[in-house]
């Protein structure tokens, strides 16, 4: 989804040719110096907004039986009436770019792409599945995940006769291939997943080559939910730190041990010692912008608060591991290297 030119910071050169008149000193200066020093606040932001199918309306080989992840041997018949939901909107986004987004009858929370904002949200109060909203939709086929329940709703459907197919939910960049084929087996377009799968890997491997030389800056990702009191602070696993090492990054929250999300606290943060700071943009917006996130303890005490370093990106793509994955590591590169997207 992207071929960028490798970041030129404009300053960092500038600098560059001035350290090169000191000699050797300032060579080495400048490879200890943060490249991503200077920019401020910035948002991250993917070329385009919507998915870009790979085909049209693909011709559907049915009926296919395939093994979902819970183990369950599932035939699909009918794919007339697609409901795809998780909690990142990653498979609603593979099925539209799979080129059935005609199909899809109904949304998670998480899937705010155009192309499917006019549809009905199943997740009335948050991320939890309604039932009978579902059954009102009466779609003809649910893949899903085990990110979103509760599982009685999923079963539920099963027992009202509704093919419901489980993907695993791992949010890593290598399961993003492995999650494209699993929908497009379950929905007799295999095909069309190849060519997505092909389309998705060129992507990522050309957004990964974008990130500059000198030392990789030291990125915490923050979970900010300022109306409900939630604050987290990201490490391994939690889905952030592959897209901050896709950048060619150091995820600070992994540095100091931390595992998934786990409470926010000032001297862990400072510990962290972040020379950039990723949020979403709504958590963004919960905390009132980037001067209340400097408000928050131990924030500014850090490496990313004295410089203002606040990258923020959409809540519907930073995360999501769907099929604009290249997009969005892409965009993270550039708001993070070459200040993209500034914020005034």
């Amino acid at each position: 989804m992207i071929r960028r030119p490798r970041p030129t910071h404009g300053a960092a050169l500038a600098l560059l040719a001035v350290l090169g008149l000191a000699g050797c000193a300032g060579a080495t200066a400048e490879a200890d110096r943060d490249p991503a020093a200077g920019c401020g606040p910035s948002t991250a932001r993917v070329e385009s907004t919507d998915v870009v199918p790979v085909a049209t309306n693909p011709p559907a080989g049915l009926p296919v039986t395939v093994t979902s992840a819970d183990g369950t041997s599932v035939t699909v018949t009918d794919t007339s009436r697609i409901l795809p939901v998780n909690l990142y909107g990653s498979i609603a986004e593979i099925v539209f770019s799979l080129g059935l987004g005609d199909r899809v009858v109904g949304r998670d929370t998480a899937t705010t792409f155009p192309a499917a904002a006019h549809l009905p949200r199943v997740t009335p109060a948050g991320h939890d599945l309604s039932g009978e909203a579902i059954l009102r939709l009466n779609p003809t086929v649910v893949i899903a995940d085990d990110s979103i329940g509760p599982p009685e709703v999923l079963n539920q459907l099963r027992r009202s006769g509704i093919p419901v197919v489980l993907i695993d939910d791992e949010q890593t960049l290598t399961a993003v291939s492995r999650h494209i084929r699993a929908i497009a087996a379950a929905l007799g377009v295999p095909a069309a997943g190849e060519a997505l799968v092909g389309r998705v890997d060129a992507d990522i491997a050309a957004a990964r080559r974008t990130a500059p030389e000198g030392r990789p800056p030291r990125i915490a990702f923050l979970y900010l939910r300022g109306t409900a009191g939630v604050y987290l602070m990201a490490g391994k696993g939690a889905g952030s730190d592959e897209m901050i090492r896709a950048i060619g990054a150091v995820d600070a929250g992994t540095e100091i041990g931390l595992e998934k999300f786990r409470p926010l606290t000032s001297e862990g943060l400072i510990n962290a010692a972040p020379d950039v700071i990723l949020v979403m943009t709504e958590g963004l917006e919960s905390v009132k912008g980037v001067d209340g996130l400097l408000a928050m303890p131990g924030v500014a005490q850090t490496p990313a608060g004295r410089d203002r370093r606040i990258v923020d990106m959409d809540d519907g793509i930073l995360l999501n591991f769907g099929a604009r994955t290249g997009l969005a590591i892409s965009a993270l590169a550039k708001a993070v290297y070459e200040c993209g997207g500034n914020r005034p």
